[in-house]
């Protein structure tokens, strides 16, 4: 039976060859804010801040170049996951029609990579942020701004590392990433060959921004490009077991399993990554 199988999929794969078909491509797009064109500020990404609307289009818009440059190399299906704070940031009604919008909390490790498994081929970042402590970038942080650093197995990540991570349980790869320079310069070092669009670079907590639609027209051709190229990709992995260490500035109570490890640093060990990231969630 197994020989069958493997018969049928090898003609299949012959078939798309012959008649120019090629095999559908699955991607996800998780979004974030602080790292849109434009974006200096808090207030320009906080609900309650004046020009939170405008930067809502940019979202769109800069999620769209991302999901057009995807349909350019061969996309088949596209899931967005709005992944900035309360996950209700974008405005449907602005999203490209190709593609599924996943908005809304949900109360999983997943969290920023709710939705992903492993029927996708590739994974895109879209407006991501470099690390707390990152000198030189806009709006860094880790998650939330009690967090000062967090690592697994001695690595310390930036939302884009660990969100990676999780993209890695299912062997999906990140091909690509737009923000920040500084978090171009962190990923690049983190997953090595990955393509990057730098929309701004940082000056101490200024920053000087690509025009919009010049950051559009870039993340487009990053995005073709790193499809064009998926083969040359790997997931991001690390070894079980996965040993957390967090360090807050604010220390919460103690979870179950979590060993405090020193003044606000806490220490957890587990050989499923989604529990780790689940202690960080709740140590945060």
């Amino acid at each position: 039976m197994k020989k069958f199988t493997f018969a049928i999929m090898v003609l299949l794969i012959s078939a798309a060859s012959v008649f120019g078909q090629e095999m559908p491509l699955k991607v996800f797009i998780s979004v974030d804010m602080e790292g849109l064109s434009g974006v200096v500020n808090g207030s320009d990404v906080s609900r309650n801040g004046k020009d939170y609307d405008y930067f809502r289009v940019i979202m769109a818009e800069e999620t769209n170049a991302a999901i057009e440059g995807a349909i350019a190399a061969g996309a088949t299906e596209i899931w967005v996951r709005d992944s900035h704070g309360a996950k209700n940031n974008l405005l449907p009604g602005m999203l490209h029609t190709k593609a599924k919008l996943l908005k809304g909390v949900i109360d999983t490790p997943k969290n920023m990579m709710e939705g992903i498994d492993e029927t996708f081929d590739a994974v895109l970042f879209v407006g991501y942020h470099a690390r707390a402590g990152t000198p030189n970038a806009i709006l860094e942080h880790t998650s939330n701004g009690n967090v000062i650093d967090f690592s697994i197995n001695g690595v310390s990540l930036p939302e884009a590392g660990y969100n990676a991570l999780i993209a890695g349980l299912y062997n999906v790869p990140v091909v690509f990433l737009s923000g920040d320079k500084a978090v171009c310069d962190q990923v690049t070092g983190l997953f090595g060959d990955i393509e990057t669009a730098a929309v701004k670079e940082a000056i101490n907590d200024a920053a000087i921004n690509l025009h919009p639609k010049i950051a559009q027209q870039k993340i487009y051709a990053g995005v073709v490009r790193a499809l064009n190229n998926i083969d040359k990709y790997t997931p991001f992995k690390l070894s079980p077991p996965y040993t957390m260490v967090l360090k807050v500035r604010n220390e919460k109570e103690l979870v179950a399993g979590v060993r405090k490890s020193g003044e606000g640093e806490f220490t957890f060990t587990s050989n499923d990554l989604l529990e780790v990231i689940d202690m960080f969630n709740k140590m945060k």
